[in-house]
């Protein structure tokens, strides 16, 4: 049975998008079955992966409104042992649509409750933001992944979001984990990446990734040519960092293991 981890940042422009393709890509690498459920309406997971949103006839929307079961609308992408539930336009209206249906916080969860054999990893990128659509992915989920970028703000949004993971774990999902906190877009020659750090150490210790996500040219280069890191320039430091990510993924969850 594999393990849905929900990326969250209800700011956006903080790599969440980033983090959920290239995380998924070195664990790809790694002999790992992933699958990446784009529930963004922009749709940025999808477009980074190469896929043209205009000629996709199935997505995550067709499987919310329930026009087709969850398996039929998984497509293959260019990395070896990643596939994707794509988002288009149509996604933008589904929050209204959902609020008044009975259940609405658990729709995603039982639409995609039978992919959950056929990979090792299930990583869902949310909007940024904390309506319907992010609720939907909590609830759906073991954990959540938070992507924090190193900037004035961060503490600020982390305690509204963890918040929420905490209301969502109380009335809908009492197994909803923080999966765990990574740093992104790191420059280490400023005081102020090096300030939110220690800043947020100082409250979520336990959580915070030793992987640091540097700020790097060729990672932001990486979506318009459709492609992970890994692909795009696999020897560079955002490549390596994500390898590094990855590998501190698996870490914890065996040591989670071993502890139950």
């Amino acid at each position: 049975m594999g393990k849905i981890i929900a990326v969250a940042n209800q700011k956006g422009g903080v790599g969440k998008t980033t983090t959920a393709i290239n995380l998924a890509a070195a664990l790809a690498e790694m002999q790992y079955k992933i699958l990446i459920i784009d529930l963004d309406p922009q749709g940025n997971a999808t477009s980074g992966l190469g896929i043209e949103r205009s000629r996709l006839k199935r997505c995550i929307y067709s499987v919310i409104s329930g026009e087709v079961e969850s398996e039929e609308a998984v497509i293959n992408t260019s990395i070896p042992g990643v596939r994707l539930i794509p988002s288009t336009m149509g996604l933008a209206g589904a929050e209204v649509e959902m609020a008044g249906q009975e259940g609405r916080e658990k729709i995603l969860k039982h639409k995609i409750s039978p992919l959950v054999f056929a990979y090792d990893y299930i990583f869902i990128d949310c909007p940024p933001s904390l309506g319907l659509l992010t609720l939907n992915a909590l609830t759906a989920s073991h954990s959540v992944l938070i992507p924090l970028q190193c900037e004035y703000y961060a503490l600020e949004g982390l305690s509204q979001l963890i918040n929420t993971v905490n209301l969502v774990k109380k009335r809908f999902n009492p197994e909803l984990q923080i999966e765990g906190i990574v740093f992104t877009m790191f420059d280490g020659r400023t005081n102020l990446s090096i300030q939110v750090v220690d800043e947020v150490k100082k409250h979520f210790r336990k959580e915070i990734y030793r992987t640091l996500i540097p700020r790097n040219i060729r990672l932001s280069e990486a979506p318009s040519h459709g492609k992970p890191i890994t692909l795009y320039d696999p020897r560079s430091r955002g490549a390596e960092a994500y390898r590094e990510l990855a590998r501190e993924v698996v870490e914890r969850e065996k040591e989670r293991k071993r502890i139950r």
